[in-house]
């Protein structure tokens, strides 16, 4: 399947915030992350309403899903961008009319749980879309994070990721493939639906958050066990934060868990991605053409859309 791109932006390009997901943190400075988005020269309708919260979601399912199509249907707006990430996609994603977002070519901006919708398009309609900040954190922390911005507009403006960074262990590859992937527990999660991207020479990007190493494991054998990974070029590991060892742990971590993982999994493992829940934050085209290029330790991702 041919994948479709996004269209190209005018000069002040409108976003749309939705929240298909969770609701913003009752401490979450939502209207400081609209105005940042105005300062950096967006025009930006909001759907979301802090008083209509439901349980732990942006709003009702029924509400969430008009939100969405809402942003779609607007003739103004060229981004949608999820308000944060948390659960809750999952409970909609059956009734999303992904032919329509198809169709609209606008651009689908966040990360977490919202990428269960980008890779549903990728699998369902051949879309791509941007791996990339989402209004809560990104936008209402007190310093916006240069990196984070920097990314994020050259994504939107140039269409293009460039990325420099470095892995744990010394490797020499060189490898194009379709970039795909994003948060852990969502690609698991789809795995065996109708949802889930039959991806073949791939680069495979991974992170997750408050996953135990053993978690992480876990997932990733089930991804190996259904063949997934055999028919990758390369896993490239994101940030993975905010988990706790334990005593009984008895020595077994991150670095244990990716040792075990090479010794039986053939697909090259790299680390180092700054994408995921951390502070610096790269903007990852789901879909695109990357190149890959790993000299030692020193890694080096492209992508031009």
């Amino acid at each position: 399947m041919p994948i479709s791109f996004p269209k190209k932006l005018p000069e002040h390009p409108c976003i749309a915030i939705v929240a298909p997901s969770g609701a913003a943190l009752d401490d979450t400075n939502v209207e400081a992350g609209l105005q940042a988005l105005r300062n950096a020269g967006f025009k930006v309708i909001n759907y979301y309403q802090h008083a209509d919260r439901f349980e732990r979601f942006g709003a009702t399912d029924q509400e969430r899903l008009i939100q969405l199509h809402a942003a779609i249907d607007h003739p103004e707006v060229d981004i949608v961008m999820a308000l944060r990430g948390s659960y809750g996609m999952s409970r909609i994603l059956p009734d999303i009319d992904l032919s329509k977002i198809a169709k609209s070519r606008k651009w689908l901006v966040g990360y977490s749980d919202f990428n269960a919708l980008q890779l549903a398009m990728l699998a369902k309609t051949g879309t791509a879309s941007l791996c990339g900040p989402m209004l809560c954190n990104d936008f209402t922390r007190a310093e916006l994070r240069p990196f984070t911005q920097v990314q994020f507009s050259q994504a939107l403006r140039e269409c293009k990721t460039h990325l420099e960074f470095e892995t744990d262990q010394s490797a020499d590859l060189n490898h194009e493939g379709k970039l795909w992937g994003g948060n852990l527990a969502m690609i698991c999660h789809l795995l065996g639906t109708e949802y889930f991207p039959n991806i073949e020479g791939g680069i495979l990007f991974i992170e997750d958050i408050a996953e135990h190493p053993y978690r992480v494991e876990r997932m990733l054998l089930q991804l190996h066990m259904a063949g997934v990974l055999a028919k990758q070029k390369a896993i490239v590991f994101g940030n993975f934060s905010a988990y706790r060892l334990a005593p009984q742990d008895n020595g077994y971590d991150f670095a244990a868990m990716l040792k075990f993982l090479r010794t039986i999994i053939a697909t090259p493992i790299i680390t180092g991605l700054p994408f995921g829940h951390c502070d610096d934050k790269a903007s990852l085209m789901q879909g695109s053409t990357a190149h890959l290029s790993v000299n030692g330790t020193q890694v080096i991702l492209t992508a031009e859309y």
